[in-house]
This record gives C-alpha cells, structure tokens and sequence, in this order.
C-alpha cells in the first residue's frame, strides 16, 4: 500500500479517504461478529449443551485477548497501525466463519479465543485510528455516524437472519460461513483500495500510563465490568428463562438496531451540544436502573414484555457510550492515542476476565444477584462520572484539576 500524509487528504476521492476506511470497517465487523452473537445463545445451548457455567467460562475466554490488548503496543513496534488493523479484522471473520465446524465445549472455546484475539486487536487499533483522523470538533457527530453505520450493516444481517432461518430450514454452519465470506470481501477491499495514512503526530511505542488520566482508566474499567454482565448474561436470559428462538431473539435485536441507527447520530449531536459529563452522567443513571429492574425480573417474576422492553432501553442508553472515547481525545497528548488505546483496552477487560465465569458460577445459584452487581457497578461509575469538567482539555481532566499541563 502507497503512503499518504493525513493533511493532503482533501486531493483524495471521498471513496479512498479515512473516513471512507471507518465506514467499510464499521459495516464489516458487524456482519461477521454481530451475526456470530445473535446466534451465539442458540447454538451454545441447542447444539453444545451449555448451561450458566459454560456461557461464563466462554465469555471468560473471549475476553482473554482484549486483557492482552496491551501486546498491541509491542505488535505497532514491527507493523503499521492501519495494517495491524487490516490483518486483525481478516483474523476475526475467519474464526467467525468456522465457529460452526467445532459444535462442543474445546471447539467453541478454540475459534472463540482466535476471533476474540482479532476482535479486540482490531477494535483498539480502530479506536486509536478513529481519534487521531477525526478533528475533535467533528469527532462526537462522525462517530454517531459510524455507529449508526454498523448498525444498518447489523441490521441487515438481522433481517436475513429473520427471514431465512426458518423459511429455508437453514443451519448455524451455514450461516456462519456466509456473514464471514461477506465480511471478508468488504475487508479485503479495505485492504487494496486504501493507501496508508501518514498522520502529522508520530505516535509513541512505549506503554503509556499517565497519572492525570487516572478518571478515564477508571470509568473505563467499570464500563468493561458491567458490559460484560449485559452481553454474557442478558441475552442468554431471553433464551434460557423465556425460550427465545433464534428468530426471536434476532428479531428482538432488529428492534434495538433500529432504535441505534435513530439515536446514534443523534447522541453525536447530543454529546457536541451538551457535554461528556451530562452524557454519562444520564447514560449511568439510566443504566442502575436498568440493572436493577433486570433482577426484579427475577424476584417478583414480571413477564416477558418488560424484559424486552428493559433490553431495549439498555441499548439505547448504549448509544451514549462515544462519550467517553471523546473525552479522551479531548484530554490526550495526541503522540499518547495509539498506545494509550492499548493499555485502556486492557483496562476495560481487567473484569471480563474473571466475572463471567464467577457470576456464570453466581447465575446458577441466583441470576438476580448477577444483575444486583451490574447495578452497583453502574452506581459506582454515576459518581465518577460527576468528576468531570464540562469542558474537559489537557489540565483539565476532572472537575478539581490546576489546569496545569504536566511535563510528559
């Protein structure tokens, strides 16, 4: 791939510009990695007969690379960050393509790990890609955009799902091979059709961890504890306590899929407007709420309706989440994203190494206990998140900063 520098890009069609790259990824990995999920619940039980235990040993084991995201820094060391990015995507739709080839525990396990290790390589270098190509004031809108963009692409995939699964008798085999052949022309379009972006700030290869970040790695850490309650759990929920079929539980993440593709640019416009705090601060009061309704669901035994509809509102506060990666790039050295995005993915899956699998153990005895600690984990990331300034800028980090930027 040729190199061209970030500042001549206006000279470039809009197709091989940055921007278009983000697009394309945000469209791929959703076909692959969202189709591998919405039937994730399904084929675990129907197929490889897993119980409470075994979805949190998986989940514990998927998450794995993302703690390892900090080897990303020692891998930018002999490999460019878009290439890293290509290669890490390409890994990710293969494992996903074959998932339905290994139907028991070791086998689920293995293709699991190999597509995690691209997933979350491929999201950090994504995430450290997306800060230092979006100008900041355009950062929260594009991003909405982007959002919104992969979930049109899930969307799709969604649809097909509905549509086909049972109409043409289709197996998880055979759906799993096709979203990932899908995914693997989009991506290897990426590959050949887009020079490498030079950016002006040559990015440090040394791990980075700076004291005045300290609110950003601890509100990362609690979102990576109390989403993986809601994606190892949540839905797994809807399948063993409500006996949702595959077409159900699809049909159940076309509604929240629409719902993002409304918000998404519209919590863009929201966070540009009014501010990273008040975004988080409504995002995690919502969220405590939600939690806590999730365990009455187990309680005082309320129906189906008001799972679907918790479920719901859980992804549209969901739509939120930018406002944290904005806040970031407001606060950062610019020379520190690329690492910086390294060790905050490692940060954010400290958790996910160890919850699922205790409260998979934790489900078995009391599910409602499982969704009390989400609760109180959200609870905890409400009062960080009043520690923000309205303005956050370097000096400018938490609501009591000099304002002062340190030496680095």
């Amino acid at each position: 791939m040729t190199k061209f520098p970030l500042k001549d890009i206006d000279q470039l069609p809009v197709w091989r510009r940055p921007v278009a790259l983000l697009v394309l990824a945000s469209i791929a990995v959703p076909i692959a990695f969202s189709t591998w999920l919405a039937l994730l619940n399904n084929f675990v039980i129907e197929v490889a007969g897993f119980d409470g235990a075994d979805i949190g040993l998986l989940h514990t084991i998927r998450e794995i690379p993302g703690f390892l995201a900090i080897g990303v820094a020692a891998v930018l060391l002999i490999m460019r960050e878009q290439v890293l990015a290509m290669v890490s995507l390409l890994l990710l739709i293969v494992a996903t393509a074959v998932t339905g080839f290994f139907p028991s525990l070791g086998g689920i396990l293995l293709v699991t790990f190999i597509s995690s290790v691209g997933f979350h390589y491929f999201e950090t270098v994504n995430h450290s890609l997306q800060l230092q190509w979006l100008p900041k004031d355009k950062a929260p809108q594009i991003l909405g955009w982007l959002a919104a963009v992969g979930s049109v692409a899930t969307l799709v995939a969604y649809v097909a799902i509905v549509m086909t699964w049972e109409r043409f008798g289709l197996q998880y085999t055979e759906v799993f091979l096709i979203s990932g052949g899908v995914a693997a022309v989009i991506a290897l379009y990426c590959v050949f059709a887009f020079p490498q972006f030079e950016s002006d700030v040559v990015q440090r290869k040394s791990i980075v961890l700076r004291r005045r970040y300290w609110l950003y790695y601890a509100l990362e850490f609690l979102a990576g504890a109390r989403r993986q309650i809601f994606v190892v759990f949540a839905g797994f929920m809807m399948v063993e306590k409500y006996g949702f079929a595959v077409h159900e539980i699809t049909a159940l993440y076309l509604v929240n899929l629409i719902a993002n593709i409304v918000l998404a640019p519209l919590a863009g416009k929201a966070i540009a407007h009014f501010g990273e705090r008040t975004a988080l601060v409504f995002e995690y009061a919502g969220l405590a709420l939600v939690f806590f309704a999730y365990a009455g669901l187990y309680v005082y035994g309320w129906g189906v309706w008001l799972a679907m509809a918790l479920y719901i509102v859980d992804h549209m506060l969901f739509a939120l989440r930018m406002a944290l990666k904005t806040y970031f790039q407001k606060i950062a050295n610019p020379a520190d994203i690329a690492t910086s995005a390294a060790v905050t993915f490692t940060i954010n899956h400290i958790a996910a190494v160890f919850l699922p699998v205790l409260l998979g153990l934790l489900w078995i005895v009391d599910p409602a206990m499982v969704f009390g600690t989400a609760s109180v984990i959200a609870c905890g990331s409400l009062a960080l998140s009043f520690l923000l300034p309205r303005h956050p800028a370097p000096g400018r980090e938490t609501r009591f900063s000099s304002g002062a930027v340190p030496a680095e």
